[in-house]
Order: structure tokens, then sequence, then C-alpha cells
């Protein structure tokens, strides 16, 4: 399906170098970030309280936030859990409070703005687990990334994993940077649409490279950067097809979703938007410039001595 089609190649591979520059310089500036400032993690990594409440309507979310503005509690998650009468309270880990006497500093300013609630149940989330969800999210992170080098180096070929890992790296690291300069929460969920992030880019990585292989073989004359123009522009279409109509998607998340899902909407806009990018101008051009041609996709016939053009031996 497409919504256009371009009859004459962009020449996109002319300005590889200007593209990878830019490139380079907002992934130096992600990293800069993630060292100087840090991630804002969430209760789940660096440990805290999980207190959940049950309304006999359905509660009022922002009310609940602001009796615990109030009442001076600071870095609160609250979101719905299960059912819209349910609400799941997290809070960072205080010195001076014990769990007991948090849940009932909570109950009381939740009876003094949001009346109602009724205390399920209060549980403490220790530093230790909170380091041990960091490193299987890290080892999950780690597991993605060998896979796809494994995938693509059976699909295609050293090159082309190498050119394609790079550039998901790239998204992945900007996505961090993000979150550090802006100090935005990195939650479990955040985590999770990092790892779609990486699925969702080398999926566009391969129907180019496949454009590419296929450009190879069945057209002549042409050298290795007029094949990448002529796959990136002949993928156009598609490409904004399946990027406008996932952003859909995720923009009413993020509009509509809530404090729940904002940030996890959050990053997946982020890394669609720079996974076109580096998808299309970034990957391709470490693909050329890994040294990508025409004979690493023919297939060489084995010459019988004696033999006709046919293949007969005469």
């Amino acid at each position: 399906m497409e919504f256009f089609r371009i009859k004459k190649d962009i020449p996109f591979m002319r300005h590889a170098l200007k593209f990878n520059i830019i490139s380079l310089v907002t992934f130096l500036l992600a990293v800069v970030f993630l060292f100087s400032k840090g991630l804002h993690l969430s209760v789940e990594f660096t440990g805290g309280t999980l207190i959940e409440v049950a309304y006999k309507q359905a509660a009022d979310l922002e009310k609940i936030r602001g009796s615990l503005g109030k009442s001076g509690f600071n870095d609160y998650v609250v979101q719905n859990f299960g059912s819209s009468q349910d609400v799941m309270i997290r809070l960072p880990l205080k010195s001076d409070q014990n769990t007991a006497q948090l849940g009932e500093s909570v109950m009381k300013s939740l009876n003094a703005e949001a009346p109602g609630a009724e205390l399920r149940r209060v549980e403490f989330v220790g530093p230790q687990v909170g380091k041990e969800l960091a490193e299987n999210g890290a080892m999950a992170l780690l597991l993605v990334i060998i896979g796809i080098v494994i995938y693509l180096a059976f699909r295609f070929e050293w090159r082309f994993s190498v050119s394609a890992i790079i550039a998901n790296l790239h998204d992945v690291v900007i996505i961090l940077g993000f979150f550090a300069f802006f100090q935005w929460e990195f939650s479990l969920s955040v985590l999770a649409a990092v790892l779609a992030v990486l699925g969702y880019s080398v999926n566009e990585s391969v129907v180019v490279f496949d454009r590419v292989r296929e450009t190879f073989k069945k057209v002549r004359g042409l050298t290795t950067p007029e094949v990448l123009d002529h796959a990136i522009t002949s993928t156009i279409s598609r490409t904004i097809i399946t990027h406008g109509s996932t952003q859909l998607m995720v923009l009413s998340m993020l509009i509509f979703g809530g404090e729940t899902l904002y940030y996890f909407s959050l990053a997946l806009t982020i890394g669609i938007c720079f996974g076109i990018y580096s998808s299309v101008l970034v990957a391709s051009p470490l693909v050329m410039w890994l040294g990508v041609s025409r004979e690493q996709f023919i297939t060489k016939t084995k010459v019988i001595e004696g033999a006709n053009e046919d293949g007969a031996v005469v």
C-alpha cells in the first residue's frame, strides 16, 4: 500500500556525512546528560512504599495527588490499580518514618481532601529489590540486542547487523538522554517502551535492507550510494504509513492515557521520531561505509571445463 510514489530517487547518501554528524552530536549530548544528571528512577528501582487504597466510587486521582502535595509528599506516583475504584500510591523511602507511620500519614491526608478511602495494604519495597529490577532490566536490554544481532547476521550479513544495532542503540541512548536532561521519572513502563523501540526500529531497518538486497540482485550498473538511495526512496511511503499510524495511537495514549501511560507514550514518541531518522539516515550510511557491494549478493556459478553457454558438456 502506498500513499504516493516518488519517481526520482532522493540523493540521501550525498548528505550521509552531515546526517551522521548530527546523529553523533545528539548521541554525545545524551551520554553527557546521562553521566552528569543521571536518571530519575522510580520507586520500583530505588525502593519505597506501595500503598493500595479503595473507594466505593471512581477515585478522583487529581484530588488525591493534590491532597498528597498539600501534606508535603514529594515524588509520589498515583494511578489506578485494577479498576477505577482501586488506587496505588507509590512513595519514595523516608528515613524518619516506618511503613506503618507512612500509611497512617497518607490516609490522614486523603481523608482530609479526598474522603472515603479504605486502606487495603501497605508494602515496603527495599533497595535490594530495586537493584535486582535494574539488573534484570539491563539484562533484558542486552538479550534483546544480542537477539537482533544474531537475527540480522543470519538474514543478511554482518555489515547489516552491525549497522542496525548501532542505529538502534543510538535511539535507546537518546531516549535515556531526554529522560536524564528533563529528569522525567524512569519506571518499568518506560523500560518496556525502550525495549519496544528496539524492536520497532529494527523492523524499519530490515525493510530498507531487504530493498537494498533486492536492488543489488535485480538492477545492474548502480553504485552502492545509488542503490541505497533507491531503497530508501522506494520505501518512504510505507515508512510514512507505518510510523504515522503508530504515532497516532501513541499520541492518543499520551493525551488521554493519564499519568499512568504518560511517560511510557512519551518514550515511544521519542523513539519513533528518532527511529525513523536512525533507520534511514544512520544505518544505511553505515552499511555503505562498511563496504557493502553487489558482489556480496550475487551467487557465483561454478564453471565446468568443456561446458557450453547452457551448461551442457560437449
